[in-house]
């Protein structure tokens, strides 16, 4: 350096201390430091640069040292620490360009745009200012001789301003990209945990949490009572359905119970609650904590993700009120086929349960094994056709009343097939073909195997199950024991070997619906 009087200070620090250890320690609360690279063949270099940044802050933030001697050590250091901000570079190291490989390094092969390069030489013939900064996509060149430690200050907080600014408007993109992706995918999830779940999920990519804080984040309802968690995060996962009160740290309870008093959002340094509230009165609050204090542009995504949360919040309780009126009237409709050949309601709800388990263990998704459910309360509806004297017939029937008996399977098929929405279809389907049997031998169109329909197979075995457990006009139930045998002496007769095998493994949760709908 030229600056004698700058010269000295540096020495003198030098002859204090020589070694400088390579991290600082991060007091409680502070600020992750910036990164900063000395890439340099010349330990003196380093040991100076050090000296005079070493009680250097930015933004409230202290600068960490890494120090590279060659190109090798570099290019592993910059693999390893995608966070690096300023690298001083020197130019002639093992080879005269060692420092320009490095700088095509980080912008092509990294593709990193964001780091600052400052490229320092002794030997300025080696690369002229003008050619290098044509040629190559760095941020400043300084001959070292020039570079006192009051400039070496001055262009390091330059290039830290610069650096902050790149990845200011970064991650802006980032967080933008994040709520159209976000939001375009809210209206996938049905399920309103699922759905929960996602948001909590998209909102922490949309923050910058800390990671070093106790982070927490709850999605949680207003029930009649109570509040209840409808998703979490952490160690909090697994309180899904939850009440809020034995499982939520009592401050944030106070905080939540305040949102749904208040009915109104709130933002603080280190965490917020966004409130909804449905036109049909349903009321929700997102809650998260453990990131740095939200910048202006954050509270801004925020707001413009809420938005979207409130309209797929009012669509999904809207569907599901939907889906409830829709499934209420199925079920009644298929309790009216029963109620009328005097057999009890609840048949209709267990095989419904039933066939949603066996579909699920069979490997079908969530989505198809509550279609299922849904269609299979509707599988005798075509008994609806049925005379009165044949359908609660207490004896045998003769084989005349059997063939007028068995046409509710084509009488239901008729009634349903003409929708096209998945459930009617689904059970269409169901009530034509949950009279088949594996072998062949089934009726009304003698389908063998795996020419009955998936919804035909898991309706089938549903439906014997059931009937021989539950009192009927011409029997008595039968007792389990001799129902399992049944099906074990049916498997690959009546019934598809695989579901019934599915059945037998699972039975203690098949038997849980049984009781519960007893």
């Amino acid at each position: 350096m030229t600056n004698e009087a700058g010269q000295a200070d540096v020495d003198e620090l030098l002859f204090a201390d020589e070694e400088i250890g390579d991290e600082l320690d991060l007091s409680d609360g502070e600020q992750e430091p910036w990164l900063l690279l000395i890439v340099d063949d010349e330990k003196q270099i380093h040991q100076v640069t050090r000296m005079v940044l070493h009680d250097f802050e930015f933004a409230g933030r202290k600068l960490d040292f890494l120090s590279a001697y060659s190109a090798r050590e570099a290019k592993q250091l910059l693999q390893e620490q995608p966070n690096i901000a300023v690298v001083l570079l020197d130019v002639v190291m093992e080879v005269e360009d060692a420092g320009l490989q490095i700088v095509r390094y980080i912008r092509e092969e990294l593709k990193n745009q964001a780091i600052r390069i400052i490229l320092r030489t002794g030997q300025p013939g080696q690369a002229p200012e003008r050619t290098v900064i044509m040629e190559y996509d760095i941020n400043d060149y300084k001959e070292k001789t020039e570079l006192t430690s009051q400039k070496l200050f001055t262009t390091v907080v330059t290039a830290l301003r610069s650096y902050r600014d790149i990845k200011t408007i970064e991650k802006s993109r980032v967080g933008l990209e994040e709520i159209i992706k976000s939001s375009a995918s809210l209206f996938e999830l049905q399920s309103l945990k699922k759905f929960a779940s996602g948001v909590l999920t998209q909102m922490t990519s949309i923050v910058n949490v800390h990671k070093n804080a106790l982070h927490c984040s709850f999605a949680v309802t207003k029930g009649v009572e109570d509040i209840y968690i409808l998703a979490a995060s952490g160690d909090y996962a697994a309180s899904q359905d939850a009440r809020a009160r034995d499982v939520v740290p009592i401050d944030v309870l106070s905080e939540i119970e305040q949102a749904f008093l208040l009915r109104r959002s709130s933002f603080s340094a280190d965490r917020f609650l966004v409130y909804f509230q449905s036109k049909m009165g349903m009321e929700n609050v997102i809650y998260m904590n453990g990131f740095q204090e939200l910048s202006e542009w954050e509270r801004y995504l925020i707001d413009i993700y809420s938005a979207n949360v409130s309209v797929a919040f009012e669509n999904l309780y809207l569907n599901e009120e939907l889906e409830s009126t829709q499934q209420e009237i199925i079920y009644t409709m298929g309790e009216i086929t029963e109620t009328r050949s005097k057999e009890t309601g609840h048949h209709v709800k267990r095989v419904a349960e039933y066939s949603r388990l066996l579909a699920l263990k069979y490997g079908l998704s969530e989505s198809e094994a509550e279609v299922i459910r849904l269609a299979t309360p509707m599988h005798d509806v075509g008994k609806v056709g049925i005379p009165d004297a044949i359908l609660n017939k207490p004896a045998a029937l003769t084989p005349e009343e059997f063939e007028i008996m068995k046409t509710h399977a084509n009488l239901g098929y008729e009634m349903l097939k003409h929708s096209n929405k998945k459930v009617l279809y689904a059970a269409a389907i169901i009530a034509w073909q949950h009279h088949e049997r594996y072998d062949g031998t089934g009726y009304p169109q003698g389908l063998k195997g795996e020419d009955i329909h998936l919804y035909g197979r898991i309706a089938a075995l549903a439906d014997v199950f059931d009937a021989l457990c539950s009192d009927r006009v011409y029997k008595k139930a039968w007792e389990l024991d001799r129902v399992l045998e049944l099906l074990r002496t049916e498997r690959g007769k009546h019934f598809d070997p695989q579901i019934v095998d599915l059945f037998l493994n699972h039975l203690d949760e098949f038997l849980q619906i049984k009781e519960m709908y007893a």
